[in-house]
């Protein structure tokens, strides 16, 4: 299974108090049922690819609402050929969606009334119910983080971003192939999201995995900083090498102050080495302290001396 069906597959099994069941069952129906009038009266079609979903969405109406629950299994006839589990609600339809807020006497609503979220519990469970019917989030083993929930209008589009914003979680919107998709890309929202649905086991095992990655991204950032630094230090120390050599090839090496002559012997005997292990090399040969800066200094000096030769050549 994927990351995301694990995550559906642990949030379906959470325990909720009648409010919560409520708020999670109002996402459910609300982003997979569509409506059926026939001569026996309104009917309730909910559909979706997700076995535990639909155990769900079962379980929570018959535990608060008598309805009669019509099951049924139907192979989608395409190339992936994934089974569409249907639940066909038959009875005091109406009612139940004037009790899940997403019916009133203005008929359908496009997003659920604030009543069924007012409770932070209940807006938990509405999130949680709301990513089993149209959810989707990257497997953390991927460097792309990606959380996203299909939303049927821009007016549900925003509502959900409303109700992320409330544990803090931002959210933006997009349109794609006639649907608004809420979604975020940000792996401490993502994680904040999976704790928000009650979704823990999930959530341990994207943070372990996003740790260790940053981890090892993290080590190889800092052995590229080494190497990088490594370079600059032996390109650094061909140049003072060039000039230290240039000014012997033209007999100008003796002018050089002594202090310049005894940096740039160290040099020359040690043409690998930092500017901080010559600091230490010095030390131990002269007995004087001498930083870092102090020896770079020194081969500016003798540099600088190098280019007034060649311009009098």
């Amino acid at each position: 299974m994927s990351f995301a069906s694990d995550v559906k597959q642990e949030v379906s099994l959470n325990e909720w108090s009648k409010d919560e069941s409520r708020a999670c069952l109002s996402a459910l129906i609300h982003l997979t049922s569509s409506l059926s009038i026939s001569s026996k009266g309104m009917a309730l079609v909910c559909k979706t690819e997700n076995a535990s979903v639909s155990r769900t969405m079962y379980r929570m109406c018959k535990e608060l609402y008598d309805v009669e629950i019509i099951p049924s299994v139907k192979r989608r006839m395409n190339l992936k050929k994934n089974l569409i589990y249907r639940l066909r609600l038959e009875g005091n339809v109406k009612e139940i969606l004037q009790d899940l807020g997403i019916y009133s006497s203005r008929g359908l609503l496009d997003k659920p009334l604030q009543k069924i979220v007012v409770k932070d519990g209940a807006a938990r469970a509405y999130l949680a119910g709301a990513f089993m019917a149209e959810g989707s989030v990257n497997s953390p083993t991927t460097t792309n983080y990606h959380l996203e929930i299909k939303a049927q209008s821009e007016s549900y589009a925003e509502f959900l971003i409303k109700l992320l914003d409330r544990f803090y979680i931002p959210a933006k919107k997009i349109e794609r192939r006639g649907h608004y998709i809420v979604y975020s890309k940000n792996a401490d929202k993502i994680a904040d999201f999976l704790r928000v649905i009650g979704s823990t086991e999930c959530l341990l095992e994207f943070e372990d995995v996003r740790i260790s990655r940053d981890l090892s991204s993290n080590i190889q950032r800092l052995n590229n900083v080494d190497v990088a630094n490594e370079m600059k230090s032996m390109k650094a120390a061909q140049k003072q090498i060039e000039d230290i050599e240039y000014l012997q090839e033209v007999n100008q090496f003796q002018y050089l102050d002594d202090k310049l002559k005894e940096i740039a012997i160290l040099r020359m005997e040690n043409p690998e080495s930092s500017l901080n292990e010559l600091a230490d090399l010095y030390r131990s040969m002269s007995g004087e302290n001498l930083s870092k800066s102090g020896i770079k200094h020194r081969f500016v000096k003798i540099h600088e001396f190098k280019e007034k030769v060649e311009k009098r050549k």
